[in-house]
C-alpha cells in the first residue's frame, strides 16, 4: 500500500467503517461517513490541482476538506479565519494556491483569490457512481505550515505525505492509540499540534472531538466538553496543561496528556502525574510535529525546573553537534540536529540561505539543524537549553523577534525600533519594543492597531517604550545593555 495519508485513512475506513471518527456537540460522523464527505468534496474539485488554501471554522467539513485535497494529490495551506488579513494574503500568495476553500462569511477578507464555498460544494451533492481515485504519492507535499521568519516574513514549511505517515507510526509506537480513544481537537490549524490531533489520531482509528469556540472560552467549559464526550487524549501547549493542573480533578476518561510547543516546567503538571500519563514532546515544524518524547511520570525535573525532552521518536535520530558539525559527548552543550523520516522538504519559495538548515547526505537521508541548544543527560535523554537566535515561544507559538521588529519599522510614526524578549517570573516569554518616534504625535494604540493588520495577537509586543534615541555600542549596533527593562509578574 502506498505510504500516503489518504491510503492510511482508507485502511482505517475499511477496518472501522462504522466506528466514530468525528464528534461535535450536535452530531457524530463515522469513518465511513467522513470518507463519503471527503469524496463528495474531492469529486467537485478541478481535475488538476496542486495547492489549496483552507480558511474554515473547525468542524467535520474542515477535516474532510483536508482529506479531499490530499486525495487529489495536492497540498493544503491552512489559516484560521481570524488571522490578520495581510497575513492570510501573504501565506496564500506565497503558496500559490489554486483556490481557497472557505465559508461565505469569510468572503470579504479573501478578495482577489478564487474561492470555493464549502457549504455550496456539498449542499445537495450525492456520491457519484465512480468516485475519484486517489492521485497522491508518498513524496508529494501534504501541507504547508507558516512559521515566523528571520527575514521579516513568515516561512512556509513544506511537509510530505511520507513525513506525516512516519509521525503517525511514531505516535502509535509510543502511545498505543486505538479504536475507543477520543482525541481533543483543540489546536489552531496552522500549528503542528493540529497535525498530531487530526492525523496521528484519525489514522490510528481514534475519534476526534471538536469543541466550539464557546466550549473553549474557559478551562471549565473545555473540561465539561472533554467529560461529556469521553475524551481520552489531550495534546496541547504547556499552558493548557498548567490550567488543567489547577483543577481539583481531571475528566474521568483522560488517560494521556501531551505537552508540546514550549518548555514544560514541573510546576505545570505536578498535580497531574498521579491522574494520567504526562509527556513532554519536542520538535520543530520542520521535522513534522515531534522529534522526541519524555515521559514525566517517575521522570526527573532538571535544575532549571523544566523536564528533559527525552528520546528520539521511532524513525528519528538526534545528535548534538558543535559549530564544526562534530558530535559532542554527553554533558556538552551543542546544537540539536535531527535526522530521519520526519525531516521535511524545507521552506517553499525560499532562498538557498534560508534552507541551509536542511542538509541532504549522499545516501539521500536528511538532517535539520534546529537552532536549539541542548545536551545529552547521563541516562541518554536530551535536555533543551535555549535557542541560538532570536526565536522564542509565546503561548506555545513560535515567534521570530526579528520579524516583529521588521514589521514595527513599517508602522507610521516609527523612526527606530528595537524589540527584545524577556521572561516573566514564571519563565514565560514576552516582548518589549523600544521605539524612537519619527512623529511626536505617534500613539501606541495606532501602532498596535497597524501591527495587528499583519501580526497575530501573540506577536505584538506587550510593552512599547518611547525613547529619544536608541543607544549604540562601539560597533554601531543597539547597545541592549542600556535599553530599559519592563518587568512583568507571572500568572501561573
Amino acid at each position: 500500500m502506498t505510504d500516503t495519508i489518504y491510503a492510511l485513512f482508507e485502511n482505517v475506513v475499511r477496518s472501522h467503517k462504522n466506528e466514530t471518527a468525528i464528534i461535535e456537540n450536535n452530531r457524530t460522523l463515522t469513518f465511513g461517513e467522513l470518507s463519503d464527505l471527503a469524496d463528495i468534496i474531492a469529486d467537485r474539485f478541478p481535475q488538476k490541482i496542486t495547492s489549496v488554501g483552507i480558511v474554515m471554522s473547525h468542524r467535520a467539513e474542515m477535516i474532510a476538506s483536508m482529506l479531499a485535497v490530499l486525495k487529489c494529490g495536492a497540498r493544503y495551506v491552512p489559516a484560521e479565519p481570524n488571522f490578520p488579513v495581510g497575513r492570510i494574503r501573504y501565506m496564500m500568495e506565497k503558496a500559490n494556491v489554486d483556490f481557497i476553500l472557505t465559508e461565505k462569511e469569510n468572503e470579504n477578507k479573501l478578495e482577489g483569490f478564487p474561492l470555493r464555498f464549502i457549504d455550496c460544494e456539498i449542499c445537495g451533492a450525492e456520491m457519484s457512481a465512480a468516485k475519484r481515485t486517489s492521485a497522491c504519492t508518498t513524496e508529494m507535499p501534504a501541507y504547508v505550515l507558516y512559521t515566523s521568519g528571520t527575514t521579516g516574513r513568515p516561512k512556509g514549511v513544506c511537509v510530505t505525505n511520507h513525513n506525516v505517515c512516519h509521525y503517525v507510526r511514531a505516535f502509535e509506537n509510543e502511545f498505543h492509540p486505538a479504536v475507543g480513544d477520543v482525541m481533543l481537537q483543540y489546536s489552531v490549524c496552522s500549528f503542528d499540534i493540529f497535525v498530531e490531533e487530526v492525523f496521528a489520531g484519525l489514522l490510528n482509528g481514534v475519534a476526534l472531538a471538536i469543541p466550539t469556540e464557546e466550549d473553549k472560552s474557559d478551562i471549565h467549559s473545555l473540561m465539561n466538553f472533554v467529560e461529556r464526550h469521553h475524551v481520552t487524549i489531550i495534546s496541547g501547549f504547556p499552558y493548557l496543561l498548567a490550567e488543567i493542573n489547577h483543577l481539583e480533578k481531571i475528566p474521568s476518561r483522560v488517560r494521556l496528556l501531551i505537552s508540546g510547543g514550549d518548555v514544560l516546567r514541573g510546576v505545570y503538571v505536578n498535580n497531574l502525574l498521579e491522574q494520567a500519563e504526562v509527556y513532554n514532546a519536542y520538535g520543530p515544524s520542520e521535522t513534522t510535529v515531534c522529534a522526541s518524547y519524555y515521559r514525566c511520570n517517575q521522570g526527573n525535573i532538571l535544575a532549571d525546573g523544566t523536564y528533559p525532552i527525552g528520546h528520539p521518536v521511532k524513525g528519528t535520530r538526534i545528535r548534538i553537534l558543535d559549530q564544526d558539525r562534530n558530535e559532542l559527548p554527553a554533558g556538552e552543550t551543542g546544537e540539536i540536529c535531527i535526522y530521519g523520516d520526519g525531516v521535511s522538504l524545507g521552506y517553499i519559495g525560499a532562498h538557498e540561505e534560508e534552507n541551509k538548515a536542511f542538509e541532504v547526505s549522499e545516501d539521500g537521508s536528511r538532517m535539520y539543524r534546529s537552532g536549539d541548544f541542548g545536551y545529552i543527560l547521563p541516562d541518554g535523554d536530551i535536555a533543551f537549553l535555549y535557542r541560538k537566535d532570536t526565536q522564542i515561544m509565546i503561548y506555545g507559538k513560535r515567534v521570530e523577534v526579528s520579524e516583529v521588529e521588521s514589521r514595527l519599522y513599517q508602522c507610521k510614526g516609527v523612526g527606530q525600533a528595537v524589540v527584545r524578549a524577556f521572561t516573566d517570573e514564571d519563565g514565560l516569554s514576552y516582548m518589549t519594543a523600544c521605539v524612537v518616534p519619527s512623529d511626536q504625535n505617534m500613539k501606541v494604540s495606532s501602532v498596535k492597531k497597524e501591527l495587528a493588520e499583519n501580526l497575530t495577537s501573540f506577536m505584538i509586543p506587550e510593552f512599547i517604550v518611547k525613547m529619544p534615541q536608541i543607544p549604540l555600542n562601539t560597533n554601531g549596533k543597539p547597545d541592549v545593555a542600556k535599553l530599559p527593562v519592563v518587568m512583568k509578574a507571572g500568572n501561573i
